[in-house]
């Protein structure tokens, strides 16, 4: 992960003369690990500013400023849940970015912690998501809400959180369409959704917004990012094939645009491999602070 940038910036890191055209590499590769090329001259612009009045006298010393600069751009989202009380989790993300695959992690994830977990088939407009899904819900021993393929989303969200507050169980997880070649009928459903969770008494029910995105995608991550936003308030991302991830400026993009704190990380197939995001291992690497 990140180990080719890393190493470019750790190698710039090492020069020992801070002119302008050190600044000028380190905007380049700032830009060439995705931070965009707004983002990349603020960073660029700062560092030489406090470079200035700090005097690094180290690589590390510079290293460290610089992962202090993204720090402040990115934000991470607590997976705790509450206690004695009903969470919803509605799972969104294009088709293809491992959606599905992600809520049977974090029904493992939550499951090892003692929580009864409630998985809600809400993509009904393709038959083939709502029978992967019940096969997950199989295997990990979860229940599942489901109705037959074209059934109202909603509907099987008001069922689900129905049955949940009746057989007092801790966390539902709603799988949800990713049709993106009609984005307008898409974002018209989510925002359905949403509106039918908030209308079963939200004060009663911890409701939170998750985009699953793909973390290798770069741009594409940071549009899908912005138009979910816009349609239902995100509360926070989860980001899969972490593990294959080379650049990891986006992410940091998609903090410093959108504000939306990062939840989890999927490394791997089985459902074991869904980890809370780990911002000082993620900056380090893309810093070069770790060999």
């Amino acid at each position: 992960m990140l180990k080719g940038f890393g190493a470019k910036l750790k190698a710039l890191f090492g020069m020992n003369t801070f002119d302008e055209g050190y600044f000028e590499n380190l905007e380049d590769f700032l830009i060439e690990g995705d931070l965009g090329a707004k983002l990349a001259t603020q960073i660029s612009d700062e560092v030489r500013k406090l470079a200035k009045s700090e005097k690094p006298k180290t690589q590390k010393d510079l290293q460290i400023l610089v992962k202090r600069l993204l720090s402040d751009k990115i934000r991470i989202f607590d997976p705790g849940l509450e206690e004695g009380s009903l969470t919803v989790y509605l799972i969104l993300g294009v088709n293809g970015v491992g959606k599905t695959t992600s809520i049977a992690k974090l029904a493992q994830y939550y499951k090892n912690q003692g929580k009864q977990v409630l998985l809600a088939a809400a993509d009904t407009f393709r038959a083939a998501a709502i029978d992967q899904l019940e096969v997950h819900a199989q295997r990990l021993g979860c229940r599942i809400v489901k109705q037959k393929s074209g059934s109202d989303p909603g509907s099987v969200v008001f069922d689900a959180i129905t049955s949940a507050q009746a057989r007092g169980e801790d966390l539902i997880l709603v799988d949800t369409a990713g049709r993106m070649h009609n984005k307008e009928n898409l974002l018209r459903e989510l925002s359905k959704i949403d509106k039918i969770v908030k209308g079963r008494g939200i004060e009663d029910v911890h409701y939170k917004k998750f985009l699953v995105i793909d973390s290798t995608t770069g741009q594409n991550g940071i549009s899908q990012a912005e138009l979910f936003n816009q349609a239902v308030k995100l509360d926070a991302l989860i980001l899969t094939k972490y593990d294959s991830l080379a650049k990891g400026g986006a992410l940091v993009q998609i903090g410093e645009k959108q504000n939306i704190p990062i939840a989890f990380v999927g490394t791997g197939e089985t459902y074991k491999d869904i980890h809370p995001f780990d911002k000082d291992e993620f900056l380090d690497t893309l810093v070069g602070l770790t060999d």
